[in-house]
């Protein structure tokens, strides 16, 4: 049975959704939405899509669309999830999953009692370094692990562009911000690869007070860009978390970890996509050194694009995607789905609160 997707967006969703979605078999894009009609009737018309949709409403109610693709902004999302679940519809969400902790609880309320497959656009865990660190992570390459540290900062607004399509990002209210944003697809890749987290502290500020444009324009932003956590894993490890959309000259995203035995470190020179995210290791006695991806991570059966792909980020999104039509006609649950989404989504209340009243916080007293 092919499976029906209409897709609310035409920005990401258009440049990384849709070839993603294309390349697995058994899976037609029939819809688009926007917020009005000539932008759908554009859009669809462009990208080679039957029927545009300039309400998102009514692309979830649609009987002849089985997965809703839901882009746009936290703020507007959260609606558009709900109806998407009301009308029994499979849900692929972008991360943030959710505005708040609040409307995080009522997605999974909503979820649960759909029975549908829910997944979140949170694609690390799928990248082919990744996966060759988790499963040596697994196979015990670093025997008990203790420590390390996760940075993920990178540089949006040092230098901003009046044309750059997140500007939003400055809005409060929007359910954005550093950690939400570049934190949550940390935390993704973290609990996949280390398990729950007990407890935290964070600091989660505002360093870049102003964003200055080229012509001399400024915004002055709303929203938090500069986070510092300590996570405890159930496990005993510690990691320090460092997360920034402000840093000049960004170090990008790194994955350090270490145990009695042995380190591995993934790095990317900022969001990790499947060519450039590379892995090194070494075990005591040793030294430092690249670790070899397997071909096996490098490609997917019967996905028409690979870890080579020009559109970087679609490999790793397809591959989230075939197991999330996998799980739909019957197979093994997708991964991250949105019982995932829920457990990130409580850590970031975790910080939130870490950070306001300037304490340790145990992670399993967020309810």
């Amino acid at each position: 049975m092919t499976l029906r997707v209409g897709i609310i967006g035409a920005a990401w969703g258009a440049f990384a959704h849709l070839p993603a979605w294309r390349a697995i078999p058994g899976v037609d894009v029939t819809a688009i939405s926007t917020s009005r009609e000539e932008t759908a009737r554009a859009a669809a018309s462009r990208l080679g899509i039957a029927r545009p949709f300039w309400d998102a409403a009514a692309m979830c109610a649609d009987p002849d669309i089985d997965i809703v693709d839901c882009g746009t902004r936290p703020s507007f999302r959260k609606a558009m999830v709900l109806a998407a679940l009301a009308n029994g519809k499979h849900v692929y969400n972008s991360s943030p999953h959710a505005p708040d902790w609040a409307g995080a609880k009522a997605i999974d309320a909503a979820w649960r009692a759909s029975g549908s497959v829910g997944v979140v656009d949170a694609f690390a865990q799928w990248i082919p370094a990744h996966r060759q660190m988790k499963a040596m992570v697994d196979a015990g390459y670093l025997g008990r692990a203790l420590g390390g540290t996760c940075h993920f900062n990178i540089s949006l607004f040092n230098q901003p562009n009046t044309r750059f399509p997140y500007n939003w990002f400055a809005e409060a209210g929007q359910g954005v911000s550093a950690v939400r944003n570049n934190g949550s697809h940390a935390l993704y890749m973290l609990l996949h690869l280390l398990g729950p987290i007990e407890e935290l502290v964070a600091d989660d500020s505002q360093i870049l007070r102003e964003w200055v444009f080229e012509d001399g324009g400024s915004i002055v932003p709303e929203t938090t860009d500069f986070a510092n956590v300590i996570l405890r894993f159930s496990s005993g490890l510690t990691m320090q978390m460092q997360i920034s959309w402000s840093m000049p000259l960004h170090d990008g995203w790194s994955i350090d970890v270490f145990g009695e035995r042995g380190r591995l470190i993934a790095t990317s020179p900022t969001f990790p996509t499947s060519r450039d995210c590379t892995l090194q290791g070494g075990q005591i006695g040793g030294t430092i050194a690249p670790i070899d991806i397997p071909d096996a991570f490098k490609s997917a059966l019967g996905i028409a694009l690979d870890w080579q792909s020009d559109l970087q980020p679609s490999f790793p999104m397809a591959v989230s995607m075939q197991h999330m039509v996998d799980a739909i006609h019957g197979g093994k649950s997708p991964s991250p789905d949105f019982a995932r989404a829920l457990e990130v989504e409580r850590v970031q209340e975790a910080i939130r609160q870490s950070s306001a009243e300037r304490r340790w916080i145990t992670v399993a007293d967020i309810v």
